[in-house]
């Protein structure tokens, strides 16, 4: 199900990624929704222009990457992708969400409501809202290691995996979440015992979780303990720019265990990762940029992060 992200996308634009212009001229119908008089009518006027624009948009620059500014060995790994039939339903059904205007006010009022004692995961839980798209195809990266064994993940995004395997299993902070995940027919581990359960698993996804953890160097180490010898795989999908902040059980919104990523642009960050993982003892087989998308609002059909997606065997 979405995770704790779907509250930093939530402040992202909808349509623009990093490198993309935003230095334009207003167009004729931006002048006259600057005129309409109710803020329903002129959010909903400026969507349903936005909405236009994104009709026949493959939003190339979601998936681009300036491989040049690339080490020679991360050049090599780079996988291009591009929006697939599973991107265009998703964003489809954003907007069909979107113009569901009463459905749209509800939620507006309760969410203040109901952040005053729950999180945003769980309020995206309770309201089955915000779920988020990250990949479809992009399971063809474990072409090699599909097996039909079991598989560990987190999130509603494990869906797209899930038939690869005889059994899925997940983690999830929010109980929420995790009666959700239960009845999606996941089988819950406990978020501090799964790595101590015995199982062994083919492949693990982290879905944009390093960020968003506490421990993330820990839960590295406990990952390689659960994977299978020689065979297993580990998904890792990151937000950049990477911004750490940890949603449950933290005063600060501080990680303990601070990854130290840095860069002006995509590339460079994709590269200090790439540097992190070899530090905890993982090798970067494969990587590539797809975008990660939340569903919208009364003013947005949807939102979009920018992810760097990479498989990691051990060293």
């Amino acid at each position: 199900m979405c995770d704790s992200q779907a509250d930093k996308a939530s402040t992202s634009c909808p349509i623009q990624s990093a490198d993309q212009s935003s230095a334009q001229t207003p167009e004729p119908g931006i002048i006259v929704g600057q005129h309409i008089r109710s803020p329903l009518a002129r959010a909903f006027y400026f969507k349903l222009k936005e909405d236009e624009k994104n009709q026949n948009d493959k939003h190339v620059y979601w998936y681009r990457v300036i491989v040049s500014r690339l080490s020679e060995d991360l050049q090599s790994k780079f996988v291009q992708f591009d929006q697939d039939d599973g991107a265009d339903k998703f964003l489809q059904n954003c907007q069909d969400k979107s113009d569901a205007i009463l459905s749209q006010i509800f939620f507006s009022l309760a969410r203040p409501i109901l952040n005053w004692f729950m999180t945003q995961t769980s309020i995206n839980g309770l309201l089955n809202q915000g779920s988020m798209y990250i990949f479809s195809t992009v399971v063809l990266f474990f072409a090699d290691y599909l097996t039909g064994a079991p598989c560990a993940g987190d999130g509603m995004v494990t869906a797209q995996m899930s038939s690869y395997f005889d059994k899925t299993y997940a983690t999830e902070m929010s109980g929420v979440m995790a009666r959700r995940l239960t009845g999606m027919g996941y089988h819950v581990l406990d978020v501090d015992q799964w790595s101590e359960s015995g199982l062994e698993f083919d492949v693990v996804s982290c879905l944009n979780l390093l960020d968003r953890c506490d421990k993330p160097m820990t839960l590295l180490a406990q990952i390689k303990k659960v994977l299978r010898p020689d065979t297993g795989r580990l998904l890792v999908a990151a937000v950049i720019p990477f911004n750490p902040y940890v949603e449950f059980n933290s005063r600060t919104h501080e990680p303990s265990e601070l990854l130290h990523v840095t860069g002006s642009n995509f590339e460079e960050q994709v590269e200090q990762l790439a540097r992190v993982f070899r530090q905890a003892g993982w090798v970067v087989e494969k990587f590539t940029r797809l975008p990660y998308l939340c569903e919208g609002d009364l003013r947005h059909s949807f939102y979009v992060l920018t992810d760097v997606v990479f498989v990691l065997k051990v060293s």
